[in-house]
C-alpha cells in the first residue's frame, strides 16, 4: 500500500516537541523526509536521532529571517526539494489586560506568532514556485476564529494568521501551492498543561480535565490530531483544498458544548402571541 506522503519532503518549526513533532513522527510514519526546526536544540536532536535518515535537526529561531531560509534551504540540499512547509512555531507568549500589557512581550509575541509564519510562508514559497507545487499549512486557533478564548497579542496574531492563509492562498494557487491552516482548541499538550496547572509535564492530568469539558464526550483533543489534520492538508488527498481554515475542536466554534444544546427535548411548536402547536 502506498503511502500517504511516500517521497514528499516537509519542514517544520518548533519541531521539538508538541504539535511539531507529533507531526514529524506521522509523517515520517507515512513515508516523508523531514527537516525539524526548533530552539529546543536537545529535545530536537533526540527526535532527530529516533526517526534516523528520515530526520535532520538545524537550530532555528522563527523571528530570524536567516534561520528560516537556512532550514528551507537544508531541506533542499539535503532532501532534494521541499513539499511540505508546517509553520507550526509558537508560544502563548503576552498575557493580561490591554491597558497593562507591555509593548515589548506584545512585539515579541507578534514576532514568533506573525513574523515566523510570514517567513516561513516567504521562503517556502521561494523554492515551491519553480516547482509548480507545495503545500503550506500555518498553525492559528480557535483564538483566530473567536474572540475571548486567548490573550490580545495570540488572538491578534492568530487572526492575521487566517488572513495571511487566504491572501497568500489567492496568491500561490495559480503556481499549484495550497496554503491552509489549522485551528485548534485547547489540546492536551505541554503548552496548554504550563497555562492550566502551572506544570508543562502534566499532560495526562490536562487530557482528563479536557475531557471533562469536551462537546465530544470524554474526548480530549491531542497533539496526534492535529498532526492528523497537518498530514491530510501536506498530502494529495487535500489537492482541491486552499485558503481553509481547518478546526480541530470538537465542534466548539460551531456551537457545540459539553451540556446539551438548547431546545433539545420535543415541544410543541412556538408561534405568535405566546401560542403553541399548528
Amino acid at each position: 500500500m502506498t503511502l500517504r506522503l511516500e517521497g514528499k519532503v516537509a519542514a517544520i518549526t518548533g519541531a521539538s516537541s508538541g504539535f511539531g513533532a507529533a507531526s514529524a513522527r506521522r509523517f515520517v510514519a507515512e513515508g516523508c523526509k523531514v527537516v525539524l526546526g526548533d530552539i529546543q536544540q536537545e529535545a530536537g536532536a533526540a527526535l532527530a536521532e529516533e526517526l534516523g535518515d528520515a530526520a535532520v535537526f538545524i537550530n532555528c529561531n522563527v523571528t530570524k529571517e536567516d534561520d528560516i531560509a537556512a532550514m528551507v534551504d537544508l531541506a533542499v540540499s539535503h532532501f532534494g526539494k521541499l513539499d511540505i512547509m508546517f509553520n507550526n512555531a509558537g508560544i502563548v507568549g503576552a498575557v493580561g489586560p490591554i491597558d497593562t500589557t507591555p509593548a515589548n512581550e506584545w512585539i515579541a509575541t507578534l514576532d514568533i506568532l506573525l513574523n515566523g509564519v510570514f517567513y516561513g510562508m516567504k521562503h517556502a514559497a521561494r523554492v515551491m514556485k519553480p516547482q509548480m507545487s507545495g503545500s503550506i499549512i500555518s498553525m492559528s486557533s480557535t483564538a483566530g476564529i473567536m474572540g475571548g478564548l486567548g490573550p490580545h497579542a495570540y488572538c491578534a496574531a492568530k487572526h492575521a494568521v487566517v488572513g495571511m492563509t487566504k491572501n497568500v492562498g489567492a496568491e500561490l494557487c495559480r503556481f499549484g501551492i495550497r496554503v491552509n491552516a489549522i485551528a485548534p482548541a485547547g489540546m492536551a499538550t505541554a503548552m496548554v498543561a504550563n497555562v492550566s496547572t502551572g506544570d508543562h509535564t502534566a499532560i495526562e492530568k490536562t487530557k482528563q480535565v479536557l475531557a471533562e469539558a469536551s462537546p465530544l464526550i470524554n474526548r480530549a483533543g491531542t497533539a496526534e490530531d492535529v498532526a492528523n489534520a497537518a498530514l491530510w492538508l501536506g498530502s494529495d488527498e487535500s489537492g482541491y483544498t486552499t485558503g481553509l481554515t481547518l478546526t480541530t475542536d470538537a465542534g466548539f466554534t460551531t456551537g457545540a458544548t459539553a451540556g446539551p444544546p438548547a431546545f433539545d427535548e420535543y415541544q410543541p411548536m412556538f408561534r405568535e402571541a405566546g401560542k403553541k402547536g399548528l
